[in-house]
Protein backbone atom coordinates (compact mmCIF):
# COMPACT_ATOMS: atom_id res chain seq x y z
CA UNK A 1 0.00 0.00 0.00
CA UNK A 2 1.35 3.43 -0.96
CA UNK A 3 1.37 5.58 2.20
CA UNK A 4 3.13 8.59 0.67
CA UNK A 5 1.31 11.90 0.56
CA UNK A 6 0.50 13.59 -2.77
CA UNK A 7 3.27 16.09 -2.04
CA UNK A 8 5.83 13.32 -1.58
CA UNK A 9 4.70 11.66 -4.80
CA UNK A 10 5.09 14.92 -6.69
CA UNK A 11 8.57 15.36 -5.24
CA UNK A 12 9.45 11.82 -6.31
CA UNK A 13 8.33 12.46 -9.87
CA UNK A 14 10.31 15.71 -9.94
CA UNK A 15 13.49 14.04 -8.74
CA UNK A 16 13.11 11.23 -11.28
CA UNK A 17 12.64 13.71 -14.11
CA UNK A 18 15.69 15.69 -13.01
CA UNK A 19 17.78 12.54 -12.73
CA UNK A 20 16.68 11.44 -16.19
CA UNK A 21 17.52 14.87 -17.57
CA UNK A 22 21.14 14.59 -16.48
CA UNK A 23 21.56 10.93 -17.37
CA UNK A 24 24.83 10.31 -19.21
CA UNK A 25 26.45 13.49 -17.95
CA UNK A 26 27.54 13.20 -14.33
CA UNK A 27 25.13 10.59 -13.01
CA UNK A 28 25.95 6.90 -13.36
CA UNK A 29 23.31 4.18 -13.40
CA UNK A 30 24.19 3.23 -9.82
CA UNK A 31 23.80 6.83 -8.69
CA UNK A 32 20.54 7.16 -10.58
CA UNK A 33 19.07 4.09 -8.88
CA UNK A 34 20.26 5.37 -5.51
CA UNK A 35 18.63 8.77 -5.90
CA UNK A 36 15.35 7.23 -6.99
CA UNK A 37 15.31 5.02 -3.92
CA UNK A 38 16.09 7.97 -1.64
CA UNK A 39 13.39 10.18 -3.08
CA UNK A 40 10.73 7.47 -3.15
CA UNK A 41 11.44 6.38 0.42
CA UNK A 42 12.04 9.72 2.12
CA UNK A 43 10.61 12.29 -0.28
CA UNK A 44 13.86 14.27 -0.58
CA UNK A 45 13.97 17.00 -3.21
CA UNK A 46 16.94 17.12 -5.55
CA UNK A 47 15.86 20.51 -6.90
CA UNK A 48 15.83 22.04 -3.41
CA UNK A 49 19.30 20.77 -2.56
CA UNK A 50 18.08 18.32 0.07
CA UNK A 51 20.47 15.71 -1.31
CA UNK A 52 23.80 16.34 -3.01
CA UNK A 53 26.23 14.30 -5.08
CA UNK A 54 29.80 14.61 -3.81
CA UNK A 55 32.72 12.51 -5.05
CA UNK A 56 30.35 10.01 -6.65
CA UNK A 57 28.14 9.46 -3.58
CA UNK A 58 24.82 10.93 -2.46
CA UNK A 59 24.63 12.84 0.81
CA UNK A 60 21.62 14.28 2.60
CA UNK A 61 21.73 17.91 3.76
CA UNK A 62 20.61 19.58 6.96
CA UNK A 63 17.76 21.20 5.04
CA UNK A 64 16.67 17.81 3.73
CA UNK A 65 16.62 16.26 7.19
CA UNK A 66 14.63 19.15 8.68
CA UNK A 67 12.18 18.97 5.79
CA UNK A 68 11.75 15.23 6.38
CA UNK A 69 11.16 15.81 10.10
CA UNK A 70 8.50 18.38 9.31
CA UNK A 71 6.73 16.07 6.86
CA UNK A 72 6.79 13.22 9.39
CA UNK A 73 5.41 15.58 12.08
CA UNK A 74 8.43 15.33 14.37
CA UNK A 75 7.46 16.31 17.91
CA UNK A 76 10.65 18.21 18.69
CA UNK A 77 14.45 18.45 18.70
CA UNK A 78 16.56 19.29 21.74
CA UNK A 79 20.28 20.05 21.67
CA UNK A 80 22.72 20.72 24.50
CA UNK A 81 26.43 21.49 24.58
CA UNK A 82 28.59 18.99 26.47
CA UNK A 83 30.81 21.43 28.32
CA UNK A 84 32.95 18.73 29.91
CA UNK A 85 34.06 17.62 26.43
CA UNK A 86 34.24 21.08 24.86
CA UNK A 87 37.05 23.61 24.96
CA UNK A 88 35.97 27.04 23.62
CA UNK A 89 39.52 28.37 23.93
CA UNK A 90 40.68 26.14 21.06
CA UNK A 91 37.38 26.07 19.16
CA UNK A 92 36.42 22.51 20.12
CA UNK A 93 32.71 21.87 20.71
CA UNK A 94 30.67 18.74 21.35
CA UNK A 95 26.85 18.65 21.28
CA UNK A 96 24.20 16.06 22.06
CA UNK A 97 20.91 16.26 20.20
CA UNK A 98 17.71 14.33 20.89
CA UNK A 99 14.90 13.90 18.37
CA UNK A 100 11.41 13.12 19.64
CA UNK A 101 9.31 11.62 16.87
CA UNK A 102 6.11 11.43 18.91
CA UNK A 103 4.81 12.87 22.20
CA UNK A 104 6.12 10.85 25.11
CA UNK A 105 8.73 9.00 23.07
CA UNK A 106 12.16 8.34 24.61
CA UNK A 107 13.93 10.07 21.75
CA UNK A 108 16.84 9.30 19.45
CA UNK A 109 20.22 10.66 20.49
CA UNK A 110 23.04 11.84 18.27
CA UNK A 111 26.39 13.46 18.99
CA UNK A 112 28.33 15.96 16.93
CA UNK A 113 31.75 17.53 17.36
CA UNK A 114 33.66 20.23 15.53
CA UNK A 115 37.06 21.85 15.84
CA UNK A 116 39.32 23.82 13.48
CA UNK A 117 40.90 20.61 12.17
CA UNK A 118 37.66 19.03 10.89
CA UNK A 119 35.73 21.98 9.46
CA UNK A 120 36.16 23.87 6.22
CA UNK A 121 38.19 27.08 6.37
CA UNK A 122 35.05 28.78 5.10
CA UNK A 123 33.34 28.25 8.47
CA UNK A 124 36.32 28.66 10.78
CA UNK A 125 35.16 30.46 13.90
CA UNK A 126 31.70 28.85 13.69
CA UNK A 127 32.67 25.47 15.13
CA UNK A 128 29.96 25.66 17.80
CA UNK A 129 27.18 25.94 15.23
CA UNK A 130 28.74 23.24 13.06
CA UNK A 131 28.91 20.85 16.04
CA UNK A 132 25.24 21.44 16.89
CA UNK A 133 24.18 20.91 13.27
CA UNK A 134 26.12 17.67 13.09
CA UNK A 135 24.53 16.41 16.31
CA UNK A 136 21.02 17.26 15.07
CA UNK A 137 21.70 15.63 11.70
CA UNK A 138 22.91 12.42 13.29
CA UNK A 139 19.94 12.25 15.66
CA UNK A 140 17.52 12.80 12.78
CA UNK A 141 19.22 10.15 10.66
CA UNK A 142 18.91 7.65 13.51
CA UNK A 143 15.29 8.59 14.16
CA UNK A 144 14.21 8.04 10.56
CA UNK A 145 16.56 5.22 9.64
CA UNK A 146 18.73 7.09 7.18
CA UNK A 147 22.10 5.41 6.69
CA UNK A 148 23.16 8.14 4.31
CA UNK A 149 25.73 10.51 5.84
CA UNK A 150 24.88 14.21 5.84
CA UNK A 151 26.96 16.86 4.09
CA UNK A 152 27.46 18.82 7.30
CA UNK A 153 28.94 15.78 9.07
CA UNK A 154 31.78 15.57 6.56
CA UNK A 155 35.13 16.92 7.62
CA UNK A 156 37.26 19.22 5.47
CA UNK A 157 38.17 17.61 2.15
CA UNK A 158 41.65 16.12 2.28
CA UNK A 159 42.01 16.54 -1.48
CA UNK A 160 41.39 19.70 -3.50
CA UNK A 161 38.20 19.83 -5.57
CA UNK A 162 38.36 18.86 -9.22
CA UNK A 163 39.10 21.62 -11.75
CA UNK A 164 36.13 23.88 -12.37
CA UNK A 165 35.45 26.28 -15.25
CA UNK A 166 36.27 29.99 -14.99
CA UNK A 167 36.72 31.78 -12.62
CA UNK A 168 38.57 28.77 -11.21
CA UNK A 169 41.04 28.63 -14.06
CA UNK A 170 44.79 28.45 -13.63
CA UNK A 171 45.59 31.72 -15.35
CA UNK A 172 48.02 33.12 -12.81
CA UNK A 173 45.36 35.22 -11.12
CA UNK A 174 45.37 35.96 -7.41
CA UNK A 175 42.44 33.58 -6.95
CA UNK A 176 44.56 30.74 -8.36
CA UNK A 177 47.56 31.17 -6.12
CA UNK A 178 48.23 28.64 -3.40
CA UNK A 179 49.20 29.37 0.16
CA UNK A 180 52.31 28.37 2.03
CA UNK A 181 50.65 27.68 5.36
CA UNK A 182 48.89 24.45 4.46
CA UNK A 183 45.50 26.13 3.95
CA UNK A 184 43.46 25.35 0.79
CA UNK A 185 44.08 27.70 -2.12
CA UNK A 186 41.63 30.49 -2.76
CA UNK A 187 40.87 28.86 -6.10
CA UNK A 188 39.89 25.63 -4.35
CA UNK A 189 37.73 27.45 -1.81
CA UNK A 190 35.89 29.28 -4.57
CA UNK A 191 35.46 26.09 -6.60
CA UNK A 192 33.98 24.32 -3.60
CA UNK A 193 31.41 27.09 -3.14
CA UNK A 194 30.45 27.00 -6.81
CA UNK A 195 29.94 23.25 -6.70
CA UNK A 196 28.19 23.21 -3.34
CA UNK A 197 25.58 25.82 -4.30
CA UNK A 198 25.55 25.18 -8.07
CA UNK A 199 26.46 28.79 -8.89
CA UNK A 200 27.18 30.06 -12.39
CA UNK A 201 30.98 30.57 -12.57
CA UNK A 202 30.76 33.34 -15.19
CA UNK A 203 28.31 35.37 -13.12
CA UNK A 204 30.34 34.79 -9.96
CA UNK A 205 33.44 36.04 -11.78
CA UNK A 206 31.62 39.23 -12.79
CA UNK A 207 30.26 39.71 -9.28
CA UNK A 208 33.73 39.18 -7.81
CA UNK A 209 35.29 41.84 -10.03
CA UNK A 210 32.56 44.28 -9.09
CA UNK A 211 32.94 43.45 -5.40
CA UNK A 212 36.70 43.94 -5.54
CA UNK A 213 36.40 47.13 -7.58
CA UNK A 214 38.55 45.86 -10.43
CA UNK A 215 38.00 45.29 -14.13
CA UNK A 216 38.74 41.58 -13.83
CA UNK A 217 39.13 39.14 -10.95
CA UNK A 218 42.81 38.52 -11.70
CA UNK A 219 43.55 42.20 -10.98
CA UNK A 220 42.22 41.94 -7.43
CA UNK A 221 44.58 41.53 -4.47
CA UNK A 222 44.59 38.33 -2.45
CA UNK A 223 43.00 40.11 0.53
CA UNK A 224 40.12 41.32 -1.63
CA UNK A 225 39.56 37.85 -3.08
CA UNK A 226 39.53 36.38 0.44
CA UNK A 227 36.94 38.96 1.49
CA UNK A 228 34.80 38.13 -1.54
CA UNK A 229 34.92 34.39 -0.86
CA UNK A 230 33.88 34.98 2.75
CA UNK A 231 31.05 37.25 1.57
CA UNK A 232 29.91 34.74 -1.05
CA UNK A 233 29.86 31.91 1.51
CA UNK A 234 27.82 33.94 4.01
CA UNK A 235 25.37 35.09 1.34
CA UNK A 236 24.84 31.55 0.05
CA UNK A 237 24.14 30.21 3.53
CA UNK A 238 21.88 33.02 4.70
CA UNK A 239 19.96 33.90 1.52
CA UNK A 240 20.71 31.70 -1.47
CA UNK A 241 17.74 32.99 -3.47
CA UNK A 242 18.87 36.58 -2.91
CA UNK A 243 22.40 35.70 -3.99
CA UNK A 244 21.17 34.06 -7.19
CA UNK A 245 19.10 37.15 -7.98
CA UNK A 246 22.19 39.27 -7.41
CA UNK A 247 24.26 37.07 -9.72
CA UNK A 248 21.58 37.16 -12.40
CA UNK A 249 21.85 40.94 -12.44
CA UNK A 250 25.30 40.48 -13.99
CA UNK A 251 24.01 38.43 -16.91
CA UNK A 252 24.13 40.20 -20.25
CA UNK A 253 20.78 40.79 -21.98
CA UNK A 254 20.23 38.77 -25.13
CA UNK A 255 20.27 40.92 -28.23
CA UNK A 256 17.21 40.50 -30.42
CA UNK A 257 17.94 40.63 -34.12
CA UNK A 258 15.59 42.79 -36.12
Amino acid sequence: MNTRTPSERRRARLARSLANAIRGKEISRRQLIAIRDLVEKFGFSLASGEIQLLNGNWYVTHAGLLSLAQRRRCEGIQSVVLRQLSDPAVGRWVFRATVYKRPGSRGFVGYGDANPSNVSPLVRGAEMRVAETRAVNRALRKAYGIGLCSVEELGWLSEPPKPFPSPCDSNGSHASKGSNNGQPRLRDQLCLLLRQYNLDPTLVKAYAADFCGTQTLKEASRDLVESFISHLSSSAKEDLDGLICKLNSYSRPVEVKQ
